[in-house]
């Protein structure tokens, strides 16, 4: 950037609805150039992406700029200047005191350089450095997934959950369907797979158990109320981990929801602390296995063989009270891979509803 002029205060104005590789590219090139950057995230009523998600996602990107948030409910028109006033008002109620520059790729960027009494700076107004556009990424999302940073990536992913009583195969379910979709190659081969932490868990536990008496089995290890939410919490975390990095569709065995049924099963009785971990994170489709037509398998981390049916009976009960989507799988190993890709397929379908924005006059 040498040879080309700096400024001491710049601006970089948007809806960002969603913010995508353009506007960060945007951001980056002014912040090369200004002392000091702030960015305006300008969000209307009427939008589905909420103000504060963006400016988070904003300020992730960018941590050396200052981003600022502002609803601006007035329609744009170009033609307008008492529209281009009410505007304004927004603005310098956002970013007060003096703007030396503004960096746009729009067509308005003159304007608003002027009317700032501001330099306008043009930044790849014909998008070829990253032909996108948040239009073209509300309209298709996949289409678009390469140009999306980690936490809108983590907004849209279809999150879906296979969960289920002891030994009903939900890590064999969850592992093939995660396999099924890396299968279709391009954007979908990143499909990620999060395990179940608490297994993990308890693989320690007994470990440790075994350490201090080598004779130990599972029957020596007891859990107590406190350990539910540091489960809830692991298993959240590496959920939104997998979220960020991978496919518009993200397979998991089990979840945090799942972690209040373990707890009644092992010390009986609801854990409020996991209900509002649970309550925190959207999941959009759930995977009950089934205990019927599964074998029960002793594997030194069960023994709960008289408990599939009641487990099975609880999951499908506080799927249904707390409102949840969940479809029960049944069948051998094939039928119940089949009826998952069906019903996931019919959920990617339906695509991401974004509202229209506010109408513009230009």
């Amino acid at each position: 950037m040498s040879g080309e002029r700096r400024y001491a205060h710049g601006l970089v104005l948007g809806k960002f609805y969603p913010p995508h590789a353009g506007h960060h590219h945007l951001v980056r090139t002014a912040q090369e150039r200004c002392e000091r950057l702030t960015v305006l995230v300008c969000a209307a009523s009427v939008e589905s992406v909420p103000l504060a998600d963006r400016v988070a996602w904003m300020r992730e990107a960018h941590p050396g700029a200052q981003v600022v948030g502002a609803v601006d409910d007035i329609p744009v028109d170009l033609r307008d200047p008492a529209v281009w006033e009410a505007h304004m008002a927004v603005f310098r109620g956002a970013v007060p005191g003096r703007v030396d520059a503004v960096f746009t790729s729009e067509e308005y960027g003159t304007e608003l350089a002027r009317r700032f009494g501001a330099e306008e700076v043009r930044v790849d107004p014909g998008r070829t450095r990253f032909p996108v556009s948040g239009t073209a990424v509300r309209a298709d999302p996949v289409g678009n997934w390469e140009f999306l940073g980690p936490g809108v990536r983590a907004a849209l992913t279809r999150r879906i959950v296979v969960l289920g009583a002891e030994s009903t195969g939900t890590t064999t379910l969850s592992r093939a369907l995660a396999a099924h979709y890396q299968a279709r190659g391009g954007v979908w081969a990143g499909t990620g797979w999060v395990a179940e932490y608490g297994r993990a868990y308890s693989e320690e536990k007994l470990a440790a158990a075994r350490a201090a008496d080598p004779a130990a089995t599972w029957e020596d290890v007891s859990f107590g109320s406190e350990e539910f939410p540091v489960i809830a919490r692991r298993q959240d975390a590496e959920e939104e981990r997998a979220a960020r990095a991978g496919s518009p569709v993200l397979i998991c065995d089990t979840d945090s929801f799942a972690t209040g049924i373990w707890h009644e099963r092992y010390l009986g009785g609801r854990n409020e602390e996991v209900e509002k971990i649970a309550a925190l994170t959207h999941r959009d489709l759930y995977l009950l296995t089934d205990h019927v037509d599964v074998p029960f398998e002793d594997d030194g981390l069960r023994d709960g063989e008289h408990l599939r049916p009641w487990m099975t009976d609880r999951f499908r009960a506080e799927l249904d009270r707390t409102g949840r989507r969940f479809v029960i799988v049944r069948g051998d190993h094939e039928t119940r891979l089949k009826a998952a890709v069906a019903v996931v397929d019919e959920l990617l379908r339906a695509g991401w509803h974004f509202a229209d924005p506010l109408p513009e006059r230009r």
